[in-house]
């Protein structure tokens, strides 16, 4: 009785978050720096006519929009995982240097082959697989330690974010808004960003899904997992590859977007719970979410101009990292 209680209970949350998304969908659509009302935007939705209007919904909000909800799906599916992998609740690709690792990797690509952009994903999906492995060596000792990670992750990024500075001083033309660059924007994103970050997204999330169960067991212990006939290293490495590509995706189309993959995990699972097959999901919709609103608040909050949705995200996040540290971080090193 309790069980069906539960699974109750997390359903009903994915559909809330359902229907919150579709509304959050359509209060992006129709919120920015020309406000348009809901009659407007069906008839540009479902008229031929070339108005301005349906040119700011179809060639603007509406990519937009969607990279948005992208974003948010991969960076939360991307903590999830690295959370549960490594099993520390500080674990995301913006603590541990994920986004580092990639935003370096995107950035020797704008510099070194600029008229290559289809690589950008690829080649950031490398930079992040190798810094996650990298820090995931280097923090183990008869096991993973919470405190061990993040500083390693914390000295590893800052290294890394070091050499990006470096590469966008001396490089300034290749790389272009090189602040939003490095904070995380959503403006001026296209159908054809749309068109790059689908595939890997889709890819990315499906994977991560199929592997819940896996997660679930790793949970549980080496040992544990041994016995129950899981390859933990193999499994491991391929985990880390999904956490990666997903977050390199993201990385390759908005910027080092930070915070998402933190505060979306720790939100969802206060609610679903640590069983993976619901909070993978549950996150993804919920990431979706958080994203379009913080995109659609940075449109409005001081139009005509817009603010960076990275800003609202540190604005967020950075005080529940504070509240983590505080109340759920055990020093057990």
């Amino acid at each position: 009785m309790e069980h069906n209680l539960l699974i109750r209970k997390k359903i009903t949350y994915i559909s809330a978050v359902s229907i919150l998304l579709f509304i959050a969908f359509i209060l992006s659509i129709r919120y920015g720096a020309v406000d348009l009302d809901t009659a407007e935007i069906l008839r540009s939705i479902f008229t031929d006519a070339e108005t301005t209007n349906r040119s700011i919904i179809w060639k603007l909000r509406m990519p937009r929009t969607l990279i948005a909800g992208l974003v948010g799906m991969c960076l939360s599916v991307a903590g999830c995982i690295l959370q549960g992998v490594m099993k520390n609740p500080l674990a995301s690709p913006t603590i541990i240097g994920v986004n580092s690792g990639a935003g370096l990797a995107a950035a020797l690509t704008l510099v070194l082959w600029p008229e290559m952009e289809y690589l950008l994903t690829p080649a950031a999906f490398l930079g992040a697989f190798a810094t996650t492995w990298i820090i995931y060596i280097i923090s183990w000792k008869d096991g993973i330690k919470p405190l061990r990670m993040v500083l390693a992750g914390v000295a590893i990024s800052s290294v890394i974010s070091a050499i990006i500075n470096t590469i966008l001083i001396f490089f300034p033309d290749r790389i272009t808004n090189q602040i939003s660059f490095t904070i995380g924007t959503l403006s001026a994103k296209m159908w054809s960003d749309f068109r790059i970050l689908l595939p890997y997204a889709a890819v990315g999330i499906f994977l991560a899904i199929v592997f819940s169960k896996k997660l679930n067991i790793l949970l549980l212990g080496d040992e544990i997992a041994s016995n129950l006939g899981v390859n933990i290293e193999k499994t491991r490495l391929i985990l880390i590859g999904i956490a990666s590509l997903l977050a390199a995706s993201s990385v390759s189309i908005v910027g080092m977007l930070g915070f998402v993959g933190l505060i979306i995990p720790h939100m969802t699972r206060l609610i679903v719970g640590s069983d993976n097959r619901f909070l993978i999901p549950a996150s993804a919709l919920t990431g979706a979410l958080v994203i379009m609103t913080c995109d659609t608040v940075a449109r409005i909050i001081a139009k005509p101009m817009e603010i960076p949705v990275g800003i609202i995200m540190s604005l967020i996040g950075a005080p529940f990292f504070l509240f983590l540290l505080r109340r759920r971080f055990k020093y057990d090193d």
